[in-house]
């Protein structure tokens, strides 16, 4: 087994608490070849908790009414979001973070995004329904969102190793080729949702030969350089989210932008 918890036994888990897909992630993870150490037991649940919250979200978005829109035709509820110059929504003064977000997947026919900004709601929501409301709202203030911008709570780890993604992860599907009268396709962010699963915003659920098969279809006239899924993965720093639960725990920043190369 590749799970290892200080001072516990992975085998004191009790598994019948737990979803089939919480389940699965486990059962991965124990075959890995790669070594998880978890300070508690808790910890262990927490992220099983979180992936799953991860793919719901993802779900819900598919489920909604949300359009695929590039920057310049963006759109979002005016009651929660301030369009900014860049197509970014800023959040405005006076409303619950929890509501903002929230209203995203509520009245989701008045909002249109693309697919980095997608990723980062998506993390949002799962955070809020992972940690309740009471802490997101306290962590969690005068969001912004555009492309990969996110609030200093939201730590993501990155490891270059797609063998080793587990569902609740942000994978990223490259077009090296892409249409350069379409640049929003020259690649996309998906949430990994199970095995040879995965949701992209603009795409929907696909497979991975299904994604590939779309954005190949965004590809220069006469290419033959196809779409392929990249080594990055990303998740939440669970950990750190888990203890976000702890009421001394003071604010720290506001915003942090991680570069990314532009996708859909």
């Amino acid at each position: 087994m590749m799970i290892r918890i200080s001072g516990s036994d992975v085998d004191q888990i009790d598994t019948s608490t737990l979803s089939e897909l919480e389940r699965s992630i486990l059962q991965k993870k124990q075959k890995s070849s790669v070594t998880y150490l978890y300070d508690s037991p808790t910890a262990l649940l927490f992220e099983l908790n979180m992936r799953s919250k991860i793919v719901e979200a993802a779900k819900a978005m598919n489920a909604s009414h949300v359009s695929f829109a590039t920057f310049h035709n963006s759109r979002a509820n005016d009651k929660f979001w301030s369009r900014t110059d860049n197509g970014g929504f800023r959040q405005k003064a006076g409303v619950l973070t929890s509501d903002a977000i929230n209203d995203i997947f509520k009245n989701s026919r008045l909002y249109g995004f693309e697919c980095a900004t997608a990723m980062v709601i998506i993390l949002y929501k799962a955070t809020l329904d992972s940690i309740g409301k009471d802490r997101f709202n306290t962590y969690f203030k005068d969001l912004f969102l555009y492309d990969w911008n996110y609030d200093n709570h939201l730590r993501l780890v990155r490891v270059n190793d797609k063998n080793e993604a587990y569902p609740g992860d942000v994978l990223y599907f490259e077009n090296p080729d892409h249409n350069p009268k379409t640049p929003e396709w020259q690649g996309e962010n998906a949430i990994m949702l199970a095995d040879n699963l995965y949701f992209g915003h603009g795409i929907g659920i696909r497979t991975e030969e299904g994604i590939i098969a779309s954005l190949n279809t965004n590809r220069r006239s006469g290419s033959t350089t196809s779409a392929f899924l990249s080594d990055e993965v990303e998740h939440p720093d669970f950990e750190y989210l888990r203890k976000l639960e702890n009421p001394i725990m003071a604010r720290i920043g506001m915003h942090t932008y991680i570069y990314r190369r532009l996708g859909s």
